[in-house]
């Protein structure tokens, strides 16, 4: 059993996506991060950068002590490894999968976190850092259309790589980019927002949210955007 320590972003989603194409058990631990709970003592065991998601392995490979694994990438890796499934088994396909991965966790994720940012939450407008990172988003939406030129998948075959890059071109609205600029992504999006784990593992979590007993207010922001340790 794998113990999920999430909320529902597009980090978490990678997690929960893999989760569910793996048909792995695990039990959803859920961290209010718009209330501060990802700096509990407790979780910070668990993820020293109090940033979710996270996991605890109470069967990992080998026997032993449960295992923790913090950050999306690397919690990936892990569940590829564990399951032998989602990382291709030829030499080039396994590179241009971590490639990807890697494009995704040092590039996509954190230039569409501060489009975002800027375009839906600065106090003010900023109008330098809207354009600085859409302009740099729209950039990476075109590497990717490039790259799946051909390709049903980005590394060939289904697998981390797709896995790590979808959730966050599906909040491609809080980023400002229209994917049907980018015929091929748009292609891919649509295919792989279609397969039945993708659709569970993005609910994972939301119920709370919808239901309306998770809001962000002031205080929610001082715990989200880093004004409040």
């Amino acid at each position: 059993m794998i113990d999920f320590y999430s909320f529902p972003t597009p980090n978490g989603w990678k997690v929960s996506i893999a989760l569910e194409e793996l048909g792995l058990p695990y039990t959803l631990r859920s961290v209010d991060i718009s209330r501060g709970e990802q700096f509990a003592p407790e979780f910070l065991e668990i993820s020293p950068n109090n940033r979710v998601p996270a996991i605890v392995d109470h069967a990992p490979r080998g026997g032993g002590e449960p295992l923790s694994v913090f950050e999306s990438g690397a919690i990936l890796l892990y569940l590829a490894e564990k399951s032998g499934r989602l990382l291709p088994r030829d030499e080039r396909g396994r590179v241009a999968a971590l490639e990807w991965l890697m494009w995704q966790m040092g590039g996509l994720g954190p230039m569409c976190g501060q489009a975002g940012h800027f375009l839906n939450y600065a106090p003010e407008r900023v109008e330098y850092g809207i354009d600085r990172y859409s302009n740099e988003v729209r950039r990476l939406y075109g590497v990717l259309d490039r790259r799946l030129e051909g390709r049903a998948f980005i590394a060939d075959e289904y697998s981390v790589a797709d896995i790590a890059v979808w959730p966050w071109i599906s909040l491609h609205g809080h980023h400002g980019v229209d994917p049907a600029d980018f015929p091929q992504l748009d292609r891919w999006y649509k295919a792989i927002g279609a397969r039945e784990a993708v659709v569970r593992g993005t609910g994972v979590g939301l119920e709370a949210i919808q239901s309306g007993e998770q809001t962000i207010d002031a205080e929610g922001e001082d715990h989200l955007f880093g004004r409040r340790y």
